[in-house]
């Protein structure tokens, strides 16, 4: 009787044993149905055998082989199987990451009849030439002497220096002499463009997307066309890093420091990271592409584990970095938080026909409803936050648990009628510039205004044909985004960054800056940032003035070093939710005395701290904590937190969900 080892999507560390029955063939990889208990489930075979010590009263067969993805290759279960092991995380979770979504038993069809990507299937070579400027060339021949080799690289260019180009020279040699290409971006709203950039640079080649925003249908056959060495160039978000390519021979990470290659619930990595090694596995060059590369890439580099590439200028050779003007957060002609100099400069913008650009990183109307009388500010009942004011559909909305409340038309407290909004979101931003500027055509970006399917790609297209004047929005607009006619960006609320306690805020404001400030004078056009601080004096400050990321980043690489944060740590973070703040705090203070217990015992080179309250201590109605645990030294990282694990699951009654967050971008 042959035995399959099969890994369910359970919270379970052991693989599961079951009997093949006669007649069904069944390889590693394959996916299976199986019953659990009283439950069905689809599961992954990660080896077949010919003896079990599983009694056979107590084995029961598989029901049903799954047929409508291929197997999982050999390196996709290894990279399985080390992603369950770094992120601490059973095997079934970890390879439920990388499976596409599966059709129901009513409507599996032949892979052949599902719907298909545009492109084309010539696999002729006639990818387009680009011209190339001399450091984009240097870049794609340093590119071209790794091939074949597992060779990590990062590309740091300023923004509009052409990393794109350099990008797809390398991969149409790669995929002409027949590999494949994964392309990882850090946000859906990212493809389309990139999408359009791979189809006019490599016209005949297949490519296909894969994101969270398509079908389960088109998802699930473009992971096919890519998992059957159909498709040429995988583009994707952090997802597509898991996605099986028979011929790979190369990956980039383009804005590689952006967040949102980390995942931040379930099965917890770091698309970025889980991309160079996948690329160590297959022994292929990756290409980590930023303007502002993050602290531990940065880090690399320096120390030579990475290849360093620079493009120090923008590729249009009329076009230039734009000039950096620091204005006062209030001045007397302010309207709505807009000082006077920003006003005048949109002014000037619109008499000349160019485009202007209004950042703030806050959607909404305003961060919060105030009494003026006796200072009650609306909260959310469920999180430790308060209530965001959002006039469009006149109310008031949590921004973490989704709370919303009627707006309110008097105090609650003291009945005053007087309520005042107070801070500043898009939605504000969007109606004072309206009335300063009835004739200008405004568009407003964020996660609202973008909820239809194709919104945000209606808006680029208006962009770029010239049909808006101003561009008000939040983060979505900072980063990968090519406007020819826009010149003028303007930045509000900048400095609120700088009150955080989160050890990695500064470096995420400073990316945040360099690359919206980047968004300015892409083409022949002269562009202009002006930033609105309280802090003229603050080294970021003085650093985006001279556009030097590089010496901004050396500071905070010192006072990480002093610090003993990462890249000069590693860092493990204990999260624990529950209805009630005692059963968070036992929790946790039992987790933090056992993380030192094993530490002991085992000599192992790790502290473990005292529980804390989470950055935001109620969310959803839950209490949360924390406890951290920090290593000089990944290696004893890797051999502690296994033990830890353990004696955390042996904790006796735990009412608590806890989850464990290896290499956190943040505390929670």
């Amino acid at each position: 009787m042959a035995i399959a080892r099969i890994a369910l999507p359970v919270a379970a560390e052991a693989t599961f044993d079951y009997w093949i029955p006669e007649g069904l063939v069944v390889e590693r990889g394959a996916l299976v149905r199986v019953r659990l208990a009283r439950r069905s489930l689809t599961g992954v075979v990660v080896d077949v055998a010919p003896l079990t010590d599983v009694p056979r009263e107590k084995l029961q067969p598989i029901d049903e082989l799954r047929s409508e993805i291929p197997a999982l290759p050999a390196d996709v279960l290894e990279l399985a199987r080390f992603v369950a092991t770094y992120y601490q995380e059973p095997l079934g979770l970890a390879l439920a990451q990388m499976l596409p979504p599966l059709a129901s038993a009513a409507s599996r069809k032949v892979r052949a009849a599902l719907p298909q990507d545009a492109g084309a299937t010539d696999r002729g070579s006639n990818a387009r030439a680009v011209s190339q400027n001399p450091e984009q060339q240097r870049a794609g021949e340093a590119l071209s002497d790794v091939a074949g080799s597992f060779a990590p690289c990062l590309l740091q260019g300023v923004t509009g220096s052409g990393k794109t180009e350099v990008y797809l020279s390398a991969a149409a040699e790669r995929i002409a002499a027949d590999g494949q290409v994964l392309i990882l971006v850090p946000e859906i709203n990212l493809t389309p463009q990139f999408h359009e950039r791979i189809r006019d640079a490599l016209p005949g080649r297949r490519t296909v997307t894969l994101h969270s925003r398509l079908s389960p249908a088109q998802r699930r056959a473009n992971w096919c066309r890519a998992a059957t060495g159909e498709a040429d160039l995988v583009l994707g978000t952090r997802l597509a890093v898991f996605t099986p390519l028979p011929r790979l021979s190369l990956i980039v990470v383009d804005e590689e420091h952006d967040p949102s290659f980390k995942q931040q619930d379930g099965v917890r990595y770091s698309g970025r990271d889980v991309a160079v090694w996948r690329a160590r596995q297959r022994a292929v060059p990756v290409v980590l592409g930023s303007a502002t590369p993050s602290l531990e890439s940065l880090t690399h580099a320096q120390a030579g584990r990475y290849r360093w590439l620079k493009l120090p200028r923008r590729a249009a050779a009329p076009a230039r970095l734009p000039d950096v003007r620091l204005a006062a957060n209030r001045d007397a002609g302010s309207v709505e938080g807009m000082g006077a100099p920003l006003l005048e400069a949109i002014a000037a913008r619109l008499a000349r026909g160019e485009q202007s650009l209004v950042f703030i990183n806050r959607r909404g109307f305003a961060v919060s409803l105030l009494c003026s009388a006796c200072g009650w500010q609306a909260g959310c009942p469920r999180c430790s936050a308060r209530l965001v004011v959002h006039r469009e559909t006149a109310d008031l909305r949590c921004h973490h648990c989704g709370h919303t409340d009627r707006l309110a038309r008097t105090c609650p407290d003291c009945g005053n009628v007087d309520l005042v909004p107070v801070g500043y979101g898009t939605q504000r931003l969007e109606r004072a510039l309206a009335e300063r500027f009835p004739q200008a055509r405004i568009e407003r970006i964020d996660r609202d205004s973008t909820r239809r399917k194709g919104a945000f790609a209606d808006v680029r297209e208006r962009v770029h044909a010239g049909e808006v004047d101003i561009l008000v929005g939040t983060q979505m607009l900072a980063k990968g985004h090519d406007f020819p006619r826009l010149t003028l960006v303007g930045v509000l609320g900048a400095d609120n960054a700088l009150y955080s306690g989160d050890f990695r805020a500064t470096e995420r404001l400073a990316s945040l800056l360099f690359q919206v400030a980047g968004r300015a004078g892409r083409a022949d056009l002269a562009g202009e940032v002006i930033v609105q601080t309280d802090f003229p004096a603050h080294p970021l400050a003085r650093a985006l003035v001279a556009h030097d990321y590089e010496s901004f980043a050396e500071s905070l690489l010192a006072e990480r070093e002093a610090a003993m944060l990462p890249p000069f740590a590693c860092l493990a973070l204990l999260t624990a939710e529950a209805t009630r703040r005692d059963a968070v705090d036992g929790f946790l203070a039992a987790a933090s005395e056992a993380g030192r217990g094993v530490a002991r015992a085992h000599a192992d080179r790790v502290e473990v701290f005292a529980p804390v309250p989470a950055a935001l201590p109620r969310r959803a109605g839950l209490e949360r904590g924390q406890v951290l645990a920090r290593a000089v030294e990944k290696s004893a990282m890797q051999r502690f937190l296994p033990r830890w694990r353990a004696a955390i699951a042996a904790l006796p009654g735990r009412r608590v969900r806890a989850a464990l967050d290896v290499d956190p971008l943040g505390f929670a």
